[in-house]
């Protein structure tokens, strides 16, 4: 077992690969700048789509320096909630007679005569 150890390496310590025939994509500087007064450049490569907006450091949207016009700002669907979706399946007085089907079983496994109603 141990001549087939490598010795002086560490597993996952360094890269085996080279440097040989290893060509990095051409880049372009591009500039941010923020409402606050920040700067912010980033190399992107030549064939990546360049985003509009970044966000800088303070939290910011910084904008392309020299961009065009702004993105156009999508609709914004308001949150549906578990109520509303209920309601589109079902109708209140449909809701009603379940509720009063599902309070009759509950109180007919408690041992309750039906009809009766507890008085708080």
């Amino acid at each position: 077992m141990a001549e087939r150890s490598l010795r002086g390496s560490r597993l996952g310590a360094l890269s085996m690969e080279t440097d040989e025939n290893v060509v990095p994509s051409e880049r372009q500087i591009t500039t941010y700048l923020c409402p606050q007064g920040h700067k912010i450049e980033l190399p992107f490569s030549i064939e990546a789509e360049i985003p509009a907006v970044w966000e800088c450091r303070c939290g910011e949207e910084a904008k392309l320096q020299g961009g065009g016009p702004e993105p156009e700002q999508k609709p914004v669907k308001p949150a549906r909630t578990h109520w509303d979706m209920l309601l589109e399946r079902r109708s209140i007085p449909e809701l009603e007679e379940l509720l009063e089907e599902r309070l009759t079983l509950l109180r007919a496994s408690r041992g309750e005569k039906p009809g009766k109603k507890k008085s708080a």
